[in-house]
């Protein structure tokens, strides 16, 4: 996304600006249908850690709280299982609004005071984008020196043992590929397109 319109996000609601991101989803308008019967929540396996239910997530939009469920730690606790999605009598697409409050949550940087899963969720994005997978090493040690760095030491017998048994390479691998990866993902983001966006 090119500076300017980041600026230009920043000087609208943030409620605004989800809204307008979650219509740009495939079927996103049908948050308008959402009647509050609290099936979303019922069926989430984590819902009763969460701070605020998959029902009150869309509440909460509509009495203009986003802000409070952005740094609450709903979103990161979102198992992805897709059973609010499911069996939501409206079609609504909760699972992706949740991930779509995630971007928002890094994008704005509002996210709990070191909240642990907002970090590991952008160093697992960009591995991704510059490797085209995951590297299991540059994740893990780039997430340690950034929230726990003395429990780098803690981990370096059992470092120790993965490597003299070949379970732990130290180069990055990289997909065949990566380098259009890497140059598709930059367009993407420097377009400013919406990566779910539909014409439909």
């Amino acid at each position: 996304m090119m500076l300017q319109e980041r600026a230009d996000r920043r000087t609208h609601s943030l409620s605004s600006v989800f809204l307008e991101d979650v219509y740009a989803l495939p079927g996103g308008n049908r948050i308008k249908e959402c009647i509050q019967c609290g099936t979303c929540s019922a069926s989430c396996p984590t819902s009763y850690a969460m701070d605020y239910t998959p029902r009150e997530v869309i509440a909460a939009f509509r009495a203009g709280l986003l802000e409070r469920v952005l740094k609450s730690n709903t979103i990161w606790l979102c198992a992805s299982c897709y059973y609010c999605t499911v069996r939501c009598p409206s079609g609504i697409k909760l699972t992706d609004i949740m991930y779509e409050l995630k971007r928002l949550a890094i994008e704005f940087d509002l996210t709990q005071e070191n909240a642990k899963a907002p970090v590991v969720s952008k160093i697992f994005v960009d591995n991704v984008n510059k490797n085209g997978r995951v590297s299991e090493v540059e994740l893990v040690s780039k997430f340690m020196l950034k929230t726990n760095p003395l429990g780098i030491v803690k981990m370096i017998p059992r470092a120790t043992k993965l490597l003299r048994r070949g379970r732990m390479p130290l180069v990055p691998h990289r997909i065949k590929g990566s380098k259009e990866v890497e140059s598709l993902m930059a367009a993407v983001e420097t377009s400013g397109v919406h990566p779910g966006r539909t014409d439909d």
